[in-house]
């Protein structure tokens, strides 16, 4: 696993983290160093995706740094996740980002085929080719990134004694009921206080919150699986769950 290439690194006694702490408080020096020992990782991570080799030289590789580079820019120890974790999660959607845009560039390009005068045939079959096989390897990727991120929320569940079949159970059967609950977890999840009191005692801070909603104590006991459950896909990096949860506060 390509986590496993920097597991536990240290670099003059700093962990990855804090290496990447001090860079955003302003450390040029360091960033450039940092970025140029983390140039393998990325060439991996975008290599996983575009499943072949990657040089210094292509394009996807240029894509992969500057997104490692906002990834320094953007990560957040607080939310619990590893630096090097959040790097290739950032990684690998930006260059599947690109891999589509390109995928409608040639789309473009097809559409103006049909002005060449010679060769327009093959041009177009070529092209049509090639947008197939960047759809089929597009589908595989959201499959394979939808099974990682169930995996991980599954994990992430297993802390708390919560299993994933229990929260597609217990999910509340009345669209205002979910709604309730996403709104009691974003609650939760943008308090530094209340997030920290749920990953320190793995159960939810009712007391602490009741004064701040509206829903009896009763309601949130009820709903108690799927509010943490829920706090925890708002709390980490979870694309497709984050969609879930938009399509919930939007019906």
């Amino acid at each position: 696993m390509i986590k496993s290439l920097f597991r536990g690194l240290k670099t003059q006694h700093k962990t990855i983290e804090e290496e990447v702490f001090a860079i955003q408080n302003g450390d040029r020096q360091l960033r450039d160093v940092f970025i140029n020992k983390f140039k393998p990782f990325v060439a991996k991570s975008v290599s996983l995706v575009c499943r072949r080799f990657i040089y210094d030289s292509d394009d996807e590789f240029s894509v992969g740094l500057i997104a490692f580079n906002d990834a320094i820019n953007n990560y957040n120890r607080a939310k619990g996740t590893s630096f090097v974790s959040f790097a290739e999660v950032v990684i690998k959607r930006r260059v599947i980002d690109y891999i589509r845009q390109q995928s409608k560039h040639q789309n473009l390009s097809l559409d103006a085929s049909h002005h060449y005068e010679d060769g327009s045939n093959e041009q177009a079959s070529a092209l049509i080719e090639s947008e197939i096989s960047i759809r089929g390897y597009l589908e595989i990727q959201d499959q394979q990134a939808r099974k990682e991120e169930i995996i991980k929320f599954t994990n992430d569940l297993s802390h708390f004694g919560i299993s994933f079949k229990e929260i597609v159970k217990c999910s509340p059967k009345h669209a205002d009921a979910r709604r309730t609950a996403i709104e009691i977890a974003q609650l939760i999840a943008n308090d530094v206080m209340l997030k920290d009191l749920l990953y320190s005692t793995k159960k939810l801070p009712i007391k602490h919150m009741e004064s701040r909603i509206k829903v009896s104590r009763k309601t949130i006991e009820r709903n108690r699986k799927y509010i943490i459950a829920m706090t925890l896909v708002l709390c980490n990096d979870f694309v497709y769950l984050k969609d879930y949860l938009k399509g919930v506060l939007e019906t």
